[in-house]
């Protein structure tokens, strides 16, 4: 006979003979699943961090996941805020990025993460580190800058896609050119301020604006998935040498660096690997002609850097290097001069030049594989002239699965590189996993960029996760803040993105990623035997990378102090509150 379906859960539960979860084999059961979560995460690249947490770092991650918690229950939810409502947007931990930066900015998290001492930035695009806003006051500033364009930029469609850029003329420009007008002379020099004031409909507050959605991703663009990848890095790439020709002229980019370190440090990175594709050409200060190469622009920075580290505001950071990189579409001959250049500046700048990369987007690009032959070319300079540049490529930026963008994995690891910049697909392939667990390769994750460039939907979808629960050492990294919506050149929004979006990360994962960050650093040269030696002893080894450990350590020690004081159990964790 059935139960009665008005009788109370209980009675009709024990008459449908539907087992208690408190019957001993249904405990019995759940205690093998809870087995068998934690068995798993035993494999976990973070496990061991997590198993060497002291009572203070257990007690803060515990704290921070409590807030976590609470702040998925008011400040992710459609009731909290109306501002979204009208655009039809679920609300929810881990959205889009673009979206959900303001909110994310008003979070008790945020004010955790600001305050985290997140190692090394190894994965950065120096043309895209820049302060907009800062950096075109100090154009506006500086005497002589200019601004020339392709074409007239007289409608609102050629103001849209039509190429221009910044520049600098010792002769008086002339102010009675518009480059607003349809008269106005391809290539023609205006100066920037007069520019800037008569921007059709805006004046110089319109010019900024303008400005910003030539060099930035915007909201709009990056929801527009399907779209596909492809348009998104046309605009991409089309940002870097409007921004390029902003700072590379001596007076602002000398600015440039010190403001990009302060930045860097006042948000708890204390090192960054810095990539440029040595494209755009520098100017020093009053020449008229672009400088021949990069050595002054070089020289610049490595004063700047030195500078900064010597000052009061910089005395916790501890340096930067550059990653000489070529655009991965060129021809061979392109190829081989910048990989020349980039020898002669490793001779000329030793401690400044780190490594040799290809930069680019991978699925338009030529693969490492057809590569090759200027590969082992490079190599056998540098033998030649006496210098170990090592490689730390980009590979697998790409939604491909065995084509030959995806392939550049294989590359990546079979040419030695040191870490791999992205390495989004590298969650599919089991074997190569496996390889650069052994051999020690760290892999560059650039969850925001990731999203905004469309490889995936929101941090939820990004495969990072995968590598982690696999044992595959990363760090997180923010790869072109000015360009992909973060602001600032601080990698606050790429750890706050990963906190709220993965259960299974917390504060301890996120503290073994930025420890992972200060591991795989290139602090200094080394062969290839003393690199993975390196790193394998960590903490426990003698030259500067141990220091740094043991110092990024005693400051996560204090981090979590600092969480535990102010947010402790008499803490309200309601982000109201």
């Amino acid at each position: 006979m059935a139960a009665d379906p008005d009788a109370n859960d209980a009675e009709w539960e024990q008459a449908e003979g539907v087992p208690s979860l408190s019957d001993p084999f249904i405990q019995k059961y759940l205690s093998g699943r809870d087995a068998l979560v934690q068995q798993e995460k035993k494999q976990r690249s973070d496990h061991l961090f997590r198993q060497n947490l002291s009572p203070v770092a257990s007690e803060a991650c515990a704290i921070v996941s409590q807030i976590r918690f609470a702040e998925q229950q008011t400040l992710w939810t459609r009731e909290y805020e109306d501002s979204l409502m009208s655009q039809h947007v679920d609300v929810f931990p881990g959205m889009m990025f673009s979206i959900a930066k303001e909110r994310m900015e008003k979070s008790k998290l945020w004010q955790i993460v600001k305050k985290m001492p997140k190692g090394a930035l190894l994965h950065c695009h120096l043309e895209a580190m820049v302060d907009l806003d800062w950096a075109l006051e100090e154009a506006f500033a500086t005497e002589g800058v200019c601004v020339r364009s392709d074409a007239p930029l007289s409608s609102e469609q050629a103001r849209l896609k039509t190429g221009f850029s910044f520049t600098f003329s010792k002769a008086k420009a002339s102010s009675d050119v518009s480059i607003w007008s349809e008269d106005y002379a391809a290539d023609t020099e205006v100066p920037l301020t007069t520019a800037a004031d008569h921007f059709p409909g805006g004046g110089r507050t319109g010019f900024i604006k303008w400005v910003r959605s030539r060099t930035s991703i915007t909201t709009d663009e990056h929801l527009k998935h399907h779209e596909g990848p492809n348009e998104v890095w046309r605009k991409f790439m089309s940002c870097f040498p409007i921004l390029g020709s902003l700072i590379y002229y001596e007076p602002i980019f000398r600015k440039f660096i010190r403001k990009m370190c302060k930045v860097l440090v006042d948000d708890g990175v204390f090192y960054v690997d810095m990539r440029s594709a040595f494209y755009t050409p520098y100017r020093s200060t009053g020449n008229e002609e672009w400088d021949e190469d990069f050595f002054n622009m070089l020289e610049h920075m490595e004063n700047e850097i030195e500078k900064f580290k010597a000052s009061e505001e910089g005395k916790d950071f501890w340096g930067a290097r550059m990653i000489w990189t070529t655009i991965r579409a060129f021809g061979k001959r392109q190829v081989i001069k910048s990989m020349k250049q980039c020898i002669e500046m490793k001779l000329d700048f030793p401690d400044l030049i780190a490594g040799y990369d290809l930069v680019g987007q991978e699925d338009l690009g030529r693969s490492l594989a057809d590569l090759a032959s200027e590969l082992f070319y490079f190599r056998k300079t540098c033998a030649e002239n006496g210098v170990d540049i090592p490689f730390f490529f980009h590979a697998g930026e790409t939604l491909g699965d065995g084509d030959s963008v995806d392939e550049n994995l294989f590359d990546a690891i079979l040419l030695g590189t040191r870490r791999i910049g992205h390495g989004f697909s590298l969650y599919k392939h089991p074997l190569l996993i496996d390889m650069v667990k052994e051999k020690k390769i760290l892999i560059e994750s650039c969850p925001v960029s990731n999203e905004v460039l469309r490889l995936c939907g929101s941090i939820m979808s990004h495969p990072l996760p995968a590598l982690l629960s696999r044992g595959v050492p990363c760090s997180l990294c923010n790869d072109d803040p000015t360009i992909l919506g973060q602001g600032v050149s601080g990698m606050s929004h790429d750890f706050w993105q990963a906190l709220q979006g993965w259960e299974n990360l917390g504060l301890e994962g996120l503290g073994s990623l930025a420890e992972n960050s200060v591991r795989w650093a290139s602090f200094e040269d080394y062969d290839q035997k003393e690199w993975v030696q390196d790193v394998k002893d960590g903490m426990m080894g003698k030259g500067i990378r141990a220091k740094r450990l043991k110092e990024w350590m005693s400051r996560w020690e204090r981090f979590c102090a600092w969480i535990v004081d102010e947010f402790g159990v008499d803490e309200n964790t309601n982000p109201d509150g």
